[in-house]
């Protein structure tokens, strides 16, 4: 089991006993008696143990018969409707679900009387619906009844108004667990879904590549023999060889554009079906969280060449000159295994920002310049003694961040002033590249340096690394 723990906060303490003690004089003021303070407890327990919503209604209105001899019904809201229907009482347990309420009751926030009844608004818990709305929900998401009001004293009254208030906090947590609970179903159909009608289906387009490929080369050797046939034609003076080569010159060109279209798409393809298996890969939707693959991997050729190849041409039309002389150390030094279909997106992520963000400066001869350089470097001992890491910088000419830009640049949905006045984004980049990194066991950082900005992320070396 995993225990989830911040650090103490002092305030954060402050506020939990401050409640603490109010919920303690509160029920010395209540001064409940015996029975009422069992009903409570029996309440609890039970709303605990029965974990489907139809049993949960039953034990809201059989405990206090059952205890204290008090018939109840339980109301809630429709609120797609905007209604009140009966959903439970201890007359009919839920023969009256769904029904209309007599005439005369009502929603109301504050207790009312109405012939030999008395109502309690059932509220619910306003910090969830802030985190999470129920459907059209409001304070107020239903009324109990109990009856008969004959019987009631005042503290019985003051007891069935806090009940109530316990029915609303409970059946809120279970309305929440609901609609999360078929949320994840829905996730888990649509990751079955994308499985079957996204991931398989591309992977046949792997299939249509081959033989659009094979096509190429044969309209390849076809055209080689035509060069062949013009030439017996031309020896044979041939009246219509110049024209026949005429049609040879622009079948060859129109072979050389299939062929580098062929190469740009299989390029495509390959990075695409990458991103593709590695974000919608079944293993996250079922843990919640970023499941590695991992393995060995020439790390300049299998992850920064690739994206950089996807980018050139982007970069070189806003005229950024591409530099990889930022650090340098051999791959086959680097025993680095890491999940390449995530990394990458890493590095799309960087490339792409370096695309729309650098700018021109002015080095230290005057020169106007504009460029995004790429490198690593070997920390020794980063991560503690005998643990080494490497460095992997993406720099940019340009303007630095200020400190306070800084501070926020890894976080979900933050974006500098200047970028959100420059170029459009969402500020999820980022944060994803931060979220890949850790999950690696890395760390990601900004750092401003002379004439720009480095964006950087440290990995851990495996001195002996373990293909996942």
């Amino acid at each position: 089991m995993t225990i989830y723990c911040a650090k103490p906060d002092p305030p954060e303490l402050a506020a939990v006993l401050s409640r603490i003690r109010k919920k303690k004089e509160d029920y010395e003021r209540y001064n409940f008696t015996a029975i009422q303070g069992r009903t409570l407890r029996a309440f609890f327990d039970l709303a605990q143990e029965f974990e489907t919503l139809e049993n949960f209604y039953r034990i809201a209105v059989f405990v206090p018969k059952v205890f204290m001899d008090f018939d109840s019904c339980l109301y809630l809201m429709d609120f797609e409707e905007g209604r009140l229907r009966r959903v439970c009482d201890s007359l009919n347990a839920l023969g009256v679900c769904g029904m209309e309420p007599p005439q005369g009751v009502r929603i109301s926030s504050e207790p009312y009387e109405l012939g030999d009844s008395f109502f309690a608004p059932i509220r619910g818990n306003k910090r969830l619906f802030a985190i999470k709305a129920i459907s059209k929900a409001t304070d107020i998401i239903g009324m109990f009844e109990v009856f008969p009001k004959s019987h009631l004293t005042e503290k019985d009254k003051l007891f069935f108004e806090k009940y109530a208030n316990r029915i609303g906090y409970n059946l809120h947590y279970k309305l929440l667990a609901k609609q999360n609970e078929e949320h994840i179903k829905f996730i888990n159909t649509l990751v079955a879904d994308i499985e079957h009608n996204v991931i398989v289906p591309n992977i046949k387009y792997k299939y249509f590549l081959k033989l659009i490929e094979k096509k190429i080369t044969e309209l390849d050797s076809i055209m080689k023999l035509l060069k062949r046939h013009l030439k017996d034609a031309e020896k044979c003076q041939c009246p219509n060889v110049v024209q026949a080569e005429e049609v040879e010159q622009r079948l060859r060109h129109a072979l050389d554009d299939l062929r580098a279209y062929y190469k740009d798409i299989e390029k495509h393809f390959e990075n695409t079906s990458l991103f593709l298996e590695s974000l919608l890969r079944r293993e996250h939707f079922q843990k919640g969280e970023l499941v590695l693959r991992r393995r060995m991997c020439n790390f300049r050729q299998e992850v920064i060449e690739p994206q950089l190849e996807r980018y050139r041409e982007r970069l070189a039309r806003r005229g950024i000159v591409i530099d990889n002389q930022l650090g340098g150390v051999p791959d086959e030094d680097i025993p680095l295994a890491v999940d390449i279909g995530l990394i990458s997106q890493v590095y799309a992520n960087l490339f792409s920002n370096a695309e729309k963000y650098c700018q021109e400066v002015t080095d230290a001869s005057g020169n106007r310049i504009k460029f995004m350089a790429y490198g690593r470097q070997v920390l020794p001992d980063y991560f503690g003694p005998g643990k080494d890491g490497i460095k992997f910088n993406v720099f940019t000419t340009g303007p630095h961040l200020s400190p306070e830009e800084a501070a926020h640049i890894f976080e979900e949905g933050f974006r500098s002033t200047a970028a959100a006045r420059s170029r459009p984004g969402t500020g999820h980049g980022l944060h994803f590249v931060k979220k890949i990194i850790e999950v690696h066991g890395g760390q990601v950082g900004y750092e401003p340096v002379p004439m720009g900005n480095n964006f950087y992320f440290i990995l851990p070396i495996k001195k002996n690394p373990v293909t996942e």
